[in-house]
């Protein structure tokens, strides 16, 4: 399990953890069109996972809106942020923000994503909400970077999940 706090206090997280190297797990989201939204969605293609506990927070809007920023320069990649929000609340976000070139995903229905991807929060005040995490997937469904944010309140290194989607 990562290790991961907010605010200084420790979060327990729930699923287990992945390492660079492994098979990607599957997951299954509902899409901001209510459609399911799984690893095959957007196979082929390198991932950008983004775990963020919620879009309607500061840090995660910043986040968001670097990795939309991002992603129109990437080639072939898709960058999907996932939260427990609903979608109704995911696609407000999006339209709100003018973010065109990130995908939303909301693990609100069965927490598959964040059991697989041992993003999980099983306490406390943000249970069942997701700990910030970045996981880059390569077109082969191989993990080529995680990154399980020690302080959910904290910025991903963008820098490090950016030169891993490019290769």
């Amino acid at each position: 399990m990562p290790s991961v706090t907010l605010k200084g206090n420790p979060v327990e997280v729930a699923g287990e953890e992945v390492q660079v190297g492994q098979k990607a797990p599957d997951y299954k989201l509902q899409g901001a069109d209510m459609s399911d939204v799984t690893l095959a969605t957007h196979a082929g293609k390198t991932r950008i996972l983004c775990a963020v506990p919620s879009l309607d927070t500061p840090v995660c809007d910043i986040e968001m809106q670097r990795f939309n920023k991002e992603a129109s320069a990437l080639a072939n990649t898709a960058v999907i942020a996932i939260s427990t929000d609903l979608p109704f609340a995911q696609k407000r976000w999006c339209g709100a923000n003018n973010a065109d070139a990130v995908v939303t995903g909301s693990d609100h229905r069965e927490g598959s994503f964040g059991r697989a991807y041992g993003c999980m929060v099983n306490s406390g005040p943000l249970e069942r909400c997701l700990v910030r995490a970045v996981f880059v997937v390569g077109a082969d469904d191989t993990i080529k970077h995680v990154e399980y944010v020690s302080e959910i309140a904290e910025e991903p290194d963008y820098d490090a999940a950016l030169a891993a989607a490019r290769g």
